[in-house]
């Protein structure tokens, strides 16, 4: 598995890229159900693939390669400067916590943030079904990191659990509290997450370089770029 695909592949239409305007995006989908397994899964995102609800695929588009999955060795991290004082306003009123199933909390917040944040992407408007389809997996034991101020849930990252890693899905959070860099934060406690079940990886996704979007994902160092598939060290930014 970690050297070459499996048999049953898939490939979808087009259709309009939702991070580079003017272009089209295609997807590599995997077909074949013993696929569908935390292990198996893990030894595809060692191949560039992820996963958006229960289905496994990776951007195969017809003129354009610029998505790169980027992993952080969980164990090497080490935050820099402007991190740590990010994770430190996250003190006092502020807590952790890890759940391994939905609150009745998690959709009034994801539709908040995605109308608040997002209301000119692919994503909005927000609704139940979307949601579900999205975040939620019935084959892959899911955690919900989960920030609270006092009693108010305020961020969740829908993190997947493999055998040997991480996968952060998705961080939604309240924007009132956007000056609390969030989304960074967030994937920090993922990364600390990694280290306490003694994970290797955290991985992030793909990363394009010139979707201002995605560029906060390059400060986490050290990473690796799924790069012509071979994972390379990333530079610094």
């Amino acid at each position: 598995m970690t050297e070459h695909f499996p048999s049953k592949i898939g490939l979808s239409q087009q259709f309009s890229c939702s991070y580079l305007p003017q272009q089209n995006e295609q997807l590599l989908v995997i077909l074949d159900p013993s696929c569908y397994t935390p292990a198996r899964f893990e030894a595809l995102l060692e191949l560039g693939f992820r996963r958006s609800g229960d289905q496994i695929y990776r951007p195969h588009c017809p003129k354009c390669s610029a998505c790169q999955s980027v992993r952080i060795p969980a164990k090497l991290f080490t935050p820099s400067k402007s991190q740590k004082r990010k994770f430190k306003k996250i003190t006092g009123d502020f807590s952790f916590s890890v759940s391994h199933k939905e609150r009745e909390e998690y959709y009034p917040l994801y539709e908040k943030y995605i109308s608040l944040r997002h209301s000119d992407g692919s994503m909005y408007p927000p609704n139940k079904l979307q949601y579900e389809s999205f975040l939620f997996c019935q084959w892959l034991p899911i955690s919900f990191i989960e920030l609270w101020h006092h009693d108010t849930l305020i961020a969740v990252a829908v993190t997947d659990t493999m055998p040997n890693a991480l996968s952060a899905i998705y961080t939604f959070f309240d924007p009132e509290y956007e000056n609390y860099s969030l989304g960074n934060v967030m994937i920090m406690a993922q990364i600390e997450h990694a280290k306490k079940l003694d994970k290797e990886f955290v991985y992030l996704g793909y990363q394009i370089d010139s979707c201002k979007k995605m560029r906060y994902k390059a400060q986490f160092l050290p990473a690796q770029r799924f790069v012509n598939d071979v994972w390379v060290e990333q530079d610094p930014p």
